[in-house]
């Protein structure tokens, strides 16, 4: 029995509801959320920031006050960054971790390498810097290997060609027949 498909059981007018009245849900959630995050702020610096009564106080009394918000400033600058300073190691020794998972697992792009022709002395320029003051001639280190005279061995025959047609025609035959249209027919 073929597979049919299957229609939606949804209208789409009605998937087009529920997708507004879903957004419509988040868009509440978010702004719950946001009114939450709002308090919990207001309420924390109520705890941890006292309200100032400046009224009243002398001179003395309002430097004291100055010296001790001062010293709460330089504990909380302090405390910040050694946060940044721990956020900044923990995030060097994720990325450091992520590139040894790839490496194990072997699935990162190599880059495309292009062939690139750099002579020994260019090579060594690069490496060492204006120090570099050697030649270095490859060609000159390699071994020296004598060809076979092959040439001189084969005898160079140098003559009349005519002389060699029987031995290069392989057909005596034909030479033959050759020979006999050569002579004259006698009477």
């Amino acid at each position: 029995m073929p597979e049919v498909e299957r229609k939606s059981k949804i209208s789409a007018s009605r998937k087009l509801q529920l997708k507004s009245l879903m957004l419509a849900k988040a868009k509440e959630c978010w702004d719950q959320e946001q009114e939450e995050r709002e308090a919990e702020k207001s309420r924390y610096l109520a705890e941890r920031v006292p309200t100032l009564q400046t009224r009243g106080l002398s001179l003395s009394a309002l430097q004291d006050l100055c010296r001790e918000l001062h010293a709460k400033s330089e504990t909380v600058d302090e405390e910040r960054y050694d946060i940044e300073a721990k956020c900044a190691h923990n995030t060097r020794e994720i990325k450091d971790l992520k590139l040894t998972v790839q490496d194990l697992r072997g699935k990162f792009k190599r880059p495309p390498l292009r062939r690139v022709r750099v002579s020994a002395d260019a090579m060594l320029r690069a490496l060492l810097g204006s120090k570099h003051k050697v030649s270095m001639d490859l060609r000159a280190n390699l071994k020296s290997v004598k060809k076979e005279d092959s040439e001189k061995e084969r005898p160079v025959e140098v003559g009349d060609w005519r002389k060699n047609v029987e031995a290069m025609s392989g057909m005596e035959g034909r030479k033959k027949m050759f020979d006999a249209a050569k002579t004259p027919i006698s009477p």
